[in-house]
């Protein structure tokens, strides 16, 4: 059993220095961004708006490798399109490393854009076909775990190196990845599926050990991968578009909680908040969501993947209403104001009142961040790893991280339009909303899929 276990951790953890990488691409703009503003070299200086497609044209990239990986994962295997996605991350860190003008910088940002949306969509399916039931779920949620650990490598990192050398640091994962991911196995259900059943058994033999019972775990799984292709006729089957319905609706929920909205204003508000040093607390809000990832992924086997969402929204509904409340008594009446920008109206506020109610802003963004890590982080990928059937899994993986990144660059892009329109306060009520909104979601269609087999969780999509 020990020997199981340490090769299947040891597959596990190949797969996730791909959501480390992606970890890293996330968090490179935010230390880089303040730099390239005040760079001497005008060719590379960006403005507020060129800094605003620099953070998020990684979105529009990730979105186009969620549709290629949904591709890749079918056609050529879960392990190779791992190994493939790592070159679009060195290529992209090699051309921003290399960058001689703004269009080099979008043009690496948005490989390895592309990569992060394959390993999104890769990963999460790599490590819920190689687990075995009881770690599933914990292993599942390491894929958040490592995303925010890169994103906290990439804030901390960021206070000493500058842009270019943070680049170079930032190729190093993708490049372990493809060495490792070069000695792990396919995964065992889709070498079945490609009738290659010697090569399914010699897996299983790595990833369970030698004195398992490897011919069982086939003929449990051979019953639902030895079926025929994917025809558009087959969304009408419910074993097929209920799952799809549930995780386009989970990945939508997870960006319209506001979580990008919410990490757009952290600096600010800390400012306001008296921290002299807001790279600092970038680091905080990023160690806060790495511990609560990790408790998350400690658990979620025990409380299972419901309860989670269920806490995590109504941690997530109190702080953004409270971030609302916040608004609406430190700001004045923006409702016709003609620059929502965040630090125009926070500036406009009174300076006694601001001081005095700057720990509700605080609170607010520390009760949200760790209450996203807890559940509405890593749940959702964990979730739309499992639930898929095998002949579905590219085109319906496809779909949710496609409308997940696609959600991701309208929140990021069309924010300060929504400021605009609703005012700060309306805008964190409407998140509010939508945060409740997800706990009713959850709590009606959302299945708990603790302790099943992917087959017994495609057997619970078959009934009426």
């Amino acid at each position: 059993l020990r020997v199981q276990n340490t090769k299947l951790y040891l597959a596990a953890f190949a797969a996730l220095l791909g959501p480390l990488s992606f970890g890293f691409v996330l968090g490179y703009s935010s230390p880089v961004i303040p730099e390239l503003r005040k760079i001497n070299d005008p060719k590379l200086r960006l403005d507020s708006s060129q800094a605003s497609w620099f953070g998020s044209v990684v979105t529009l990239g990730a979105a186009a490798g969620g549709l290629l990986g949904g591709y890749l994962v079918d056609k050529v295997g879960r392990k190779p399109s791992l190994m493939l996605c790592s070159i679009p991350y060195v290529f992209g860190y090699v051309v921003i490393i290399s960058a001689q003008n703004i269009w080099m910088l979008y043009f690496g940002r948005v490989l390895t854009g592309l990569a992060s949306g394959i390993t999104s969509l890769v990963v999460p399916v790599y490590i819920s076909e190689v687990s075995h039931p009881k770690v599933r779920g914990m292993l599942g949620s390491c894929v958040q775990l490592m995303v925010v650990t890169g994103i906290l490598g990439a804030y901390v990192a960021g206070i000493t190196l500058k842009w270019r050398w943070l680049a170079v640091l930032s190729s190093f994962p993708p490049c372990i990845m493809l060495l490792f991911m070069s000695f792990m196995p396919e995964t065992p259900r889709f070498l079945l599926h490609q009738n290659k059943h010697s090569e399914a058994i010699a897996a299983l033999s790595f990833l369970r050990g030698p004195h398992a019972d490897h011919a069982w775990e086939c003929r449990q799984t051979e019953a639902s991968v030895q079926e025929e292709g994917l025809n558009l006729s087959e969304f009408k089957n419910p074993t097929i578009y209920r799952p799809l319905v549930i995780g386009v609706a989970l990945m939508f929920f997870q960006q319209v909680t506001g979580i990008n909205a919410v990490m757009f204003y952290a600096e600010t508000i800390f400012e306001d908040a008296s921290f002299k040093d807001s790279r600092m607390a970038c680091v905080v809000v990023g160690f806060i969501q790495v511990c609560f990832t990790a408790v998350a992924a400690l658990i979620i086997d025990k409380t299972g993947r419901k309860v989670l969402l269920y806490v995590s929204g109504i941690i997530m509904t109190l702080s953004t209403a409270l971030f609302g409340l916040y608004f609406k008594i430190v700001l004045p009446d923006q409702n016709n104001s003609s620059n929502p920008h965040v630090w125009f109206t926070l500036n406009a506020a009174s300076p006694e009142t601001e001081s005095t109610i700057s720990w509700l802003a605080v609170v607010s963004l520390g009760l949200f961040v760790a209450g996203f890590a807890l559940g509405w982080g890593p749940v959702p990928w964990l979730v739309i790893s499992e639930i898929f059937p095998l002949k579905a899994k590219g085109i319906s993986s496809g779909t949710c991280v496609l409308t997940n990144w696609v959600m991701a660059f309208l929140i990021t892009k069309d924010f300060n339009d929504f400021i605009g329109f609703l005012t700060s306060y309306g805008t964190f009520w409407l998140f509010s909303t939508f945060c409740c909104l997800s706990v009713i979601f959850t709590a009606l269609y959302v299945p708990e899929t603790k302790g099943q087999t992917l087959e017994q969780i495609e057997t619970y999509f078959r009934r009426p």
